[in-house]
């Protein structure tokens, strides 16, 4: 019990470490959009974003079960445990290395993708039917619904006014967008500090310290305020992906991707339990409303490197989450 205890609590770290890193490589996706526009300065924006990730993290605890329970089951024992540390190792090593690059690439789909290769390297079992179904559906239909949605709503918004004051306009949009971005933030919340929520969970159970796959109140704080933590530490790096590189964004588009991103974030951690990605949803709601303009209105080459690396987000990952468990079966820890 005592090995238990000691690598279950190495784990809680390491996935609020995870969580920390969750919050600034995706800090970008509530305030790329409203720093652009100069709608909010970068540091009240990143005060907007910590806080919305925190208010968000405590609405529901559906995605934090679908994480927990309902991806992969772990034997209960301290090879178990290696198993989920090994997933999360590899979820942050993926996170690291998109950062880097400046991909707005998924931390959800990192954590899934490292969950999923640390089970398979250990013989353990996945859940398939939850994978596709609360994860790769989503993950094609997400995007697809944010581009298309975003596309109509700032079509529809430009011609509601087309005839306005270009000056009248932008103050009210400045109002709006900020409405949306926290709208965003707190959406993101309700995402991503869910994900860690599900692993801690998990590594609680498979140590003998938790039964079922209710959310412990502390397990909510820590994780809340991790997430919120990192959106304040910020992610300068994607935030110029999303803020510039990929279409230029004035506050109407802003207000037209943010709107559509939140509001599908929020049906589906509600209704539907799916751990969707914030990164692809804000990513595709900001080209549709980019598209708008037409063909030279967004960076198509630059679009490509980010679905690129959608593909290979969940496979990486979950290559560096079986090669963490590998490393450990060597040295002879399970």
């Amino acid at each position: 019990m005592g090995d238990a205890y000691l690598l279950v609590s190495f784990i809680i770290v390491v996935a609020l470490v995870f969580d920390f890193t969750n919050g600034f490589h995706d800090a970008a996706n509530a305030i790329a959009t409203s720093v652009e526009t100069k709608a909010l300065q970068p540091k009240q924006a990143l005060a907007l974003a910590a806080i919305g990730n925190f208010v968000g993290a405590f609405i529901s605890e559906g995605v934090a079960r679908t994480v927990g329970s309902g991806i992969v089951d772990v034997a209960s024992s301290v090879s178990g445990l290696y198993v989920v540390l090994g997933g999360v190792l590899g979820a942050i090593a993926w996170n690291m290395i998109t950062w880097w690059l400046g991909i707005p690439s998924s931390s959800s789909h990192a954590l899934i993708g490292g969950l999923v290769g640390a089970a398979l390297a250990s013989s353990e079992i996945v859940h398939w039917d939850g994978v596709i179904k609360k994860v790769a559906i989503p993950m094609v239909i997400s995007p697809l619904v944010g581009f298309t949605l975003a596309f109509a709503l700032t079509a529809l918004l430009q011609n509601l006014f087309r005839n306005s004051m270009r000056s009248a306009v932008s103050k009210y949009f400045k109002g709006a967008q900020i409405c949306s971005a926290t709208a965003m933030s707190v959406g993101h919340g309700l995402q991503d500090a869910q994900k860690t929520m599900g692993v801690m969970t998990l590594a609680l159970v498979v140590g003998g310290f938790h039964s079922g796959d209710s959310i412990p109140t502390w397990v909510k704080i820590a994780a809340a305020l991790a997430i919120a933590a990192g959106t304040y530490a910020g992610g300068w790096r994607i935030m110029k992906t999303l803020g510039k590189r990929m279409v230029h964004i004035d506050q109407l588009r802003g207000v037209a991707s943010e709107a559509v991103a939140s509001s599908i974030l929020f049906v589906l951690a509600i209704n539907f339990k799916a751990p969707i990605s914030t990164t692809h949803t804000i990513t595709s709601a900001i080209i549709g409303s980019g598209a708008v303009g037409g063909k030279k209105a967004v960076s198509w080459p630059v679009v490509g490197k980010i679905l690129s690396a959608w593909v290979v987000t969940v496979p990486m990952a979950a290559v560096c989450a079986a090669l963490m468990v590998f490393a450990t079966k060597i040295v002879g820890l399970h």
